[in-house]
């Protein structure tokens, strides 16, 4: 059973996070021929104040 865990941002609409979901399920399925119903994806959303990259805080760099 295949668990796929997802970070992020927050921002995506729900769509958005179902249509991931599915997505990563498929490419699971077809890819290394995991079963579609032991599939598992967590999204994780994250505050950009929560989140560095280049050591600098995201939310420091979107308000530069």
């Amino acid at each position: 059973m295949p668990f796929v865990n997802v970070k992020m941002l927050k921002g995506r609409t729900q769509d958005q996070k179902r249509d991931l979901a599915r997505a990563i399920t498929d490419a699971m399925v077809e890819i290394c021929g995991a079963p579609e119903e032991g599939t598992m994806v967590v999204i994780e959303e994250f505050e950009p104040d929560q989140w560095a990259v280049g050591g600098t805080m995201v939310s420091q760099r979107q308000s530069t």
